[in-house]
């Protein structure tokens, strides 16, 4: 009896330590988090290299139009995303406009110390052009332009004149100045447009930095002009007067 007694023990005994051995630990990895910033909303967007939609009058049907598309760019300034937020009345010609807008670069916005993704619109004022009417058109006479053209020594020179596209009816009764700023590549292509001053319109500022995109200059290479491309900013001007509109 003592041995069967004994035995029940000795068999129940590692039953026992394994319902009371301690529960294992279990490792678990740290949490980890991405930092996204949400999307910077603006009504202006800051352009490092403007759309610039090429139409003619046949393209607007014989009207001017306007549009708004909405635009998303990444934290890096490139393009995503553009949608027609106000159609022109015409699909095909929208669509030009989406493609220029995709084809653009926007300049990034820093939030924190850190580049974030942007929403914007951007407004287009599609002019119909009279051919017949005479109407006053100014071009790209900036100061380094004129100077250029008078054979005076300047800081850099236009490879050609920037196309503008400007009326008198865009100055609003008032002569206007725009100032302005950029720097150029190592293939000499303006880049980085920046307003200094600005005319008061905004949308005038706009067609003058619109003429600069695309546009190329060249500088004179010395030993001490090497570095220019990446490492200076080059000025100009550019002045509309109402009394010598051509």
């Amino acid at each position: 009896m003592k041995k069967i007694l004994c035995l029940s023990v000795l068999l129940g005994f590692p039953l026992s330590a394994a319902y009371s051995a301690p529960p294992k630990k279990v490792h678990q990895l740290p949490a980890q988090s991405i930092d996204v910033l949400p999307a910077h909303l603006t009504t202006r967007i800051q352009w490092a290299k403007f759309p610039q939609p090429n139409y003619s009058n046949e393209d607007l049907n014989q009207k001017s139009r306007a549009a708004i598309i909405r635009v998303f760019a990444d934290e890096n300034g490139n393009v995503q995303e553009a949608t027609v937020e106000e159609s022109t009345g015409i699909q095909r010609l929208d669509q030009m406009l989406v493609r220029a807008v995709e084809k653009a670069e926007v300049k990034p916005h820093i939030e924190g110390g850190k580049p974030a993704p942007q929403i914007g619109y951007q407004a287009f004022n599609l002019k119909l052009t009279d051919k017949n009417a005479g109407n006053c058109a100014y071009e790209f006479n900036s100061k380094v332009w004129q100077a250029q053209q008078n054979e005076k020594r300047t800081a850099f020179q236009y490879l050609q004149q920037p196309a503008l596209q400007l009326d008198a009816e865009q100055l609003n009764g008032h002569d206007r100045t725009v100032k302005f700023s950029f720097k150029a590549d190592k293939h000499g292509g303006v880049k980085k447009i920046k307003i200094r001053q600005g005319s008061g319109i905004y949308a005038l500022d706009q067609t003058v930095a619109q003429a600069l995109s695309g546009s190329q200059i060249s500088v004179k290479r010395t030993a001490r002009t090497l570095w220019l491309y990446k490492q200076s900013s080059f000025k100009d001007e550019i002045q509309f007067k109402l009394n010598r509109c051509p």
